[in-house]
This record gives C-alpha cells, sequence and structure tokens, in this order.
C-alpha cells in the first residue's frame, strides 16, 4: 500500500534538510570565523578590564564603583564581538532585534529604578570631579563630619556626635557642598566683649600678641582682632586666626585654649570682660530724672506711709487739725 502523501512529506523534509546542510557547509567557514571573533572579543574584554579596573581604581575612591565600571566595559566588549559574529554569519536581523530589545529593556529599567540610576550617575560623576575624598570634614545638607566610604548609591559620614549617616549621593551633587579638609587650613572665630571704659585698639594688640604666641597658629600675620558691634554692655570684638585643619590639637581643643588664653591676657592688661550691665538713664534727652518723676506722681509718700503703716494725710486734712488745736489752746 503506497501513501502518496507521505512520500511528498518525506521528499519535502529531504529537501529542505538538503538545502540546510548545503548553506551550512558553504557557512561552514563564517561560523568558525564567528566563533573566533566571540572568543578574541571575550579575551580583549578580560585583557581590557583587568587594565581598565586598575586605572580605575586609582581613579576612584571607591572601589565598587570602580569594579561596576570595569565590568560595564567587559560586558560591551563581549556584546559587540557577539553581534559582529552574529552579522558575520548573516544574522543581522537578529542583531537588530537583540538591540531593539536591549534599548526598550533599558529604558523600562531606567524608569523603574529612577533613583538608584540618579544616585549611580550622581556617584561616577563625583568619583571624576571628586570634591571630596574618604578621610575627608564635609558639610552638606545638614550633615557635618569625616567621609567614612563611597558606594554606588551613596555617601557614608561619621558625624562629630559618632553617627553614622547615609547620604544619597544625588543630594552631594545637586547641593552645596563645603569640605574643609581640601584646603589645609581653617580660621577659627571667638568673639569677647570689653568694658566701654577700656581702649578696643589696646585689646586689639594684647590679645594678638597672646594668640600668636600659640604653636597652633599658622599665617600669623593674618591674625587679628576687630570691633564688630555695640552691645548692651560691652564693645564687642571678633578674634580671627588660622589653624591647620583637620590636624592636631582638634579645632575644639584650639578653640577651647584661644578662650582661655584670650580671658588671661585681658585679665592680665586689666581690661574687663563685663558681666551684663543695665544702666536706666531718665535725664537723658526727652526724659525726666526719676526722683523728679516719683515727686510729681506722688509715688514716694504713698511708698513712705505704706512702708510705716500710717497713712499720710493729705494738705486740707492738715490744715483742719491745725485749725483745731489752735482753738484748744485759746
Amino acid at each position: 500500500m503506497e501513501f502518496p502523501q507521505i512520500d511528498k512529506a518525506y521528499e519535502l523534509i529531504n529537501e529542505k534538510l538538503q538545502v540546510w546542510l548545503e548553506g551550512g557547509i558553504k557557512l561552514l567557514p563564517n561560523i568558525v570565523v564567528a566563533f573566533f571573533i566571540a572568543f578574541a572579543f571575550g579575551l580583549l574584554a578580560k585583557v581590557a578590564g583587568k587594565v581598565l579596573n586598575n586605572v580605575l581604581r586609582r581613579a576612584f575612591e571607591s572601589r565598587q564603583i570602580a569594579d561596576l565600571l570595569t565590568s560595564i566595559a567587559k560586558a560591551f566588549i563581549a556584546c559587540a564581538g557577539i553581534f559582529i559574529a552574529l552579522d558575520f554569519v548573516g544574522l543581522q536581523g537578529t542583531v537588530t532585534s537583540l538591540l531593539a530589545g536591549a534599548g526598550i529593556v533599558g529604558l523600562a529599567i531606567g524608569f523603574a529604578f529612577q533613583d538608584i540610576t540618579e544616585n549611580f550617575i550622581a556617584g561616577i560623576a563625583m568619583g571624576i570631579r571628586k570634591p571630596f575624598q574618604i578621610g575627608d570634614v564635609i558639610q552638606a545638607d545638614g550633615v557635618f563630619g569625616n567621609v567614612e566610604e563611597i558606594n554606588l548609591r551613596n555617601t557614608l559620614v561619621t558625624t562629630f556626635y559618632g553617627q553614622r549617616v547615609i547620604i544619597p549621593n544625588k543630594i552631594l551633587f545637586r547641593n552645596i557642598l563645603t569640605n574643609y579638609s581640601v584646603m589645609g587650613h581653617r580660621r577659627i572665630e571667638v568673639p569677647v566683649g570689653i568694658s566701654y571704659a577700656d581702649d578696643p585698639q589696646k585689646a586689639r594688640e594684647v590679645i594678638v600678641d597672646a594668640i600668636n604666641e600659640k604653636d597652633y597658629v599658622i599665617n600669623k600675620d593674618e591674625t587679628n582682632v576687630y570691633a564688630e558691634s555695640f552691645g548692651d554692655s560691652s564693645v564687642n570684638l571678633l578674634v580671627w586666626f588660622w589653624i591647620r585643619y583637620p590636624g592636631e590639637p582638634n579645632y575644639m581643643e584650639v578653640r577651647h585654649d584661644a578662650i582661655v588664653t584670650v580671658q588671661r591676657a585681658l585679665n592680665e592688661a586689666d581690661i574687663l570682660i563685663p558681666f551684663p550691665i543695665r544702666t536706666l538713664d531718665f535725664g537723658a534727652k526727652g526724659g525726666e530724672k526719676l526722683d523728679t518723676m516719683m515727686r510729681s506722681s506722688g509715688f514716694s509718700e504713698k511708698s513712705q506711709g505704706q512702708e510705716s503703716g500710717v497713712s499720710q494725710p493729705t494738705n486740707e486734712s492738715a490744715a483742719r487739725a491745725d485749725t483745731s488745736d489752735a482753738a484748744a489752746e485759746d
């Protein structure tokens, strides 16, 4: 029994397999070359990754950022080799589909992880610009302390109160950041007040000489004292001097010693640092003296009467009393 449909299907399959076999034999050299291309690009990615990783670790403070950028570069080189190999064997449509799919996937990931992506890009940008390094003292977004670690998403800062603060990289990248370590020095300001009876210029000379005797003071020709304002009880002065920063002794120790030094220098020079004083002057222009005001208001007589426990007679009552006494004597 014959089955013409089965025979026909067999012939079609056989013809198709022969076509594929012939095409495979023709593409065999290209396939071999494509494998060599993919292998060569893989080897290139490995070698380039090692070189790039060494360069990036010297360029970036964060090893994580350097390793991630190295991995991205290796993946890019390997993918380029695969796409070239596929194109070499005639699979251009596959390459186009893969590229389009990769673009769509990348776009979706970018929208889904926008915050992570933004922090990552900010971390890379800061790694290139290097506004600060590990160990620097920085102040940003209300945080003041030492930089402990820089990673892909955030920066770890240890404050001077002993807490660890995690700051997203995008905040450090967008906002104003103060680096106290990059210049290597810092100015300290110490406010002090002297009495109105003392000479501010003399106080200035005394304080400058005393501060400049300290070893921690640098740029001593820039040490100075300025009159800042007139206070309620004193003429307010501002002491300026420079120290190495960061360094030893630390900032708080230097500030403490500077305040003690200023106080001792002023005491030795017989210059008064006054307590709060309140002076009431009723004799100023447009005012009256206190005793005149009290007398005119009768405050003094009322106060004396209340203190003695006897009410003071008015002028009319006193006159009547005097008249009755005179009549009794007659």
